[in-house]
């Protein structure tokens, strides 16, 4: 029996982006975050040799950080397919543009949720304890979700815009760089930071995915975890209809 168009593009997607050297960079790279900043930055703080304490802190958000990874899987599968005609022959067939963008979303999703599982069991293995509460399970995951949304529609836009692969990739580096080290998964947000940086620290949607990830894992939700939601929550809306307009407006391919 033949698979629904939408579970097929997702097959395919998942396939295209698990080689090796994509998953390299996918789980690779934070899983190494994860171990030599978890340890390095531990032992600068002259905190216990285990690393203990600053792994509990910095393991949520990695989880956090998968979401902007997986948001790169959308963006790049895009402008891929367009580039090389893939995205016309698709459509060209038995898919929809529709079926081609929930797709590349849905892909997002599942490697940001894919990731952060990752992660927590790597956590594990270093920690020796993870959270079982289904309520933080819960919040922790359907944060991944939503930020997995928000940064794949965020490269999608981007994806849609721009024509030059040199461009795309630059952009992208960027864009990763700063919403990686302007937020709260190394360090947490501190009124001693010069002005500035708490401003890109406040308005960067992976400080509120981290700080949400990370009430959830470490059992300390509170009110501002339901404000920094609904925040999140508003600018995924606001950033998925610019990213679906771009997207319906944008070229089959650049030939």
């Amino acid at each position: 029996m033949a698979l629904p168009n939408l579970l097929r593009l997702i097959y395919r997607n998942i396939i295209v982006n698990t080689d090796p050297g994509s998953l390299v960079i996918l789980v690779g790279l934070p899983g190494m975050y994860l171990v030599f900043f978890g340890f390095g930055f531990q032992s600068l703080a002259g905190g216990s040799a285990s690393g203990t304490s600053y792994l509990s802190f910095l393991t949520p958000g990695i989880m956090a950080f998968q979401v902007v990874m997986a948001g790169t899987v959308g963006g790049s599968m895009l402008w891929a397919d367009r580039r090389w005609g893939m995205l016309a022959q698709l459509l060209s067939g038995p898919f929809t543009r529709l079926e081609y963008l929930l797709g590349i979303m849905l892909t997002s999703m599942a490697f940001g949720l894919g990731g952060s599982l990752v992660m927590l069991g790597v956590a594990f293995v270093l920690i020796g304890s993870i959270p079982t509460h289904a309520f933080a399970l819960a919040v922790i995951f359907g944060t991944i979700v939503v930020g997995s949304i928000f940064f794949g529609a965020m490269m999608l836009l981007l994806a849609a815009l721009v024509k030059s692969n040199t461009a795309y990739n630059s952009i992208q580096i960027l864009l990763i760089f700063v919403v990686n080290f302007a937020s709260t998964v190394f360090y947490p947000l501190s009124s001693r930071l010069p002005l500035v940086l708490r401003v890109l620290f406040e308005v960067n949607p992976l400080t509120y995915v981290a700080d949400a990830v990370r009430g959830g894992y470490t059992g300390s939700l509170d009110l501002t975890d339901g404000y920094q939601l609904v925040v999140l929550l508003v600018e995924t809306t606001i950033v998925l209809a610019f990213a679906v307009r771009a997207y319906l407006r944008s070229d089959l391919s650049y030939e």
